[in-house]
């Protein structure tokens, strides 16, 4: 049986869409020196939750200056 073209469409943009968090997510925590938050956003997949409520979580701390 084959999936139709839409629910191709879907998967692939929820996919996409939970990349794309995962990478911003660790970036961020990686950035604020977040290590537990970032072992945890790479080894545990959550189809997008966790890294969404990360990114809640931290939305208003500055990013500190790498110089």
């Amino acid at each position: 049986s084959t999936l139709p073209v839409w629910l191709i469409l879907v998967i692939v943009i929820f996919a996409l869409f939970d990349s794309v968090m995962i990478l911003i997510a660790l970036w961020k925590s990686a950035r604020n020196n977040h290590l537990v938050w970032f072992i945890c956003l790479a080894i545990f997949n959550t189809v997008g939750i966790l890294p969404i409520v990360y990114l809640i979580l931290n939305k208003n701390k500055a990013i500190p200056n790498a110089a």
